[in-house]
């Protein structure tokens, strides 16, 4: 049995998950059109036939809905950082058994959000000011040399497609809705590294933004400001100002982290110099 150091207090369900026939339930039916009740059967000439049960188990990833419930609970600071959740109880919490619960938590542990506490639970993980700025400086080197690299090779329709993206994280900011906006976030920077093509760095800058926080940890900024420089971006690359949308982009992920190497060598805005060219000619091969 799993106990828990600290546990935010319940007050019944949360009503995130729909309530199920039975608590635990992981295989939903659907009935299809013309369905009898269970058990009926017609008459035939030949007597009464049996009617099959024509339900067929559909698959509903209850798992998938706890994971969702529980990521917005880390963003919205409902799963406090340093405390300790039992799956029991948040199963109790959402009206589900404690199995997708243990999944999902198994999952957010590998995202390096939770850790297990063994015979206990859970235990959100804390985040210190340097693990801050280190995923601060990984997602700028990640994200700014593709998008000024793309900048330059593409034609400015390609970010039409963030209009709306941008939109739906100031819609968020106003409201002040931290979990809205982090899901908007997330569409809005998966949506402008696509173009590049690269499916494995936009899931691996996707795992670096769920592990960092929301809006960046940096002292003045807000939602309605981190979600005023998504427009401004737009509008840089569309108009195809890369020195603005670099200078956007550096505020917006890791004000003041430096990138090295320098953004515009690593997307092919600047020739590499003379000298390192000719330095990286004559190496010789490796024996």
């Amino acid at each position: 049995m799993e106990h828990t150091r600290t546990e935010a207090p319940t007050g019944g369900r949360s009503g995130v998950l729909p309530a199920s026939p039975a608590r635990g339930e992981h295989v939903l039916e659907e009935e299809l059109p013309g369905r009898d009740a269970v058990g009926s059967s017609v008459s035939g000439g030949s007597g009464t036939v049996p009617v099959p049960d024509r339900r067929l188990p559909r698959r509903h990833s209850v798992r998938g809905q706890v994971l969702s419930a529980l990521r917005r609970a880390l963003v919205t600071g409902e799963l406090v950082a340093g405390q300790v959740y039992s799956a029991p109880a948040l199963a109790e919490r959402h009206g589900v058994s404690p199995t997708p619960v243990r999944e999902a938590m198994q999952q957010l542990t590998g995202e390096g959000l939770v850790e297990t506490v063994p015979n206990r639970g859970f235990r959100v993980v804390e985040h210190s000011a340097r693990d801050d700025a280190e995923l601060a400086e990984v997602r700028l080197l990640l994200e700014l040399p593709v998008v000024l690299r793309l900048g330059l090779t593409r034609p400015p329709r390609t970010w039409q497609v963030l209009h709306p993206l941008a939109g739906r994280t100031v819609a968020a900011a106003a409201r002040g809705d931290r979990a809205a906006y982090a899901d908007a976030d997330r569409a809005f920077h998966r949506a402008l590294l696509e173009p590049a093509g690269n499916l494995r760095l936009a899931e691996f800058a996707e795992d670096v933004q769920r592990r960092a926080p929301v809006p960046p940890a940096v002292p003045g900024t807000s939602l309605v400001s981190a979600a005023a420089e998504h427009v401004a971006l737009v509008e840089a690359l569309l108009q195809r100002d890369l020195p603005a949308a670099e200078r956007i982009l550096r505020a917006h992920l890791a004000p003041g982290v430096p990138c090295t190497p320098p953004a515009a060598h690593l997307a092919g805005l600047a020739p590499a110099t003379p000298a390192a060219a000719d330095s990286t000619e004559a190496a010789p091969a490796p024996g």
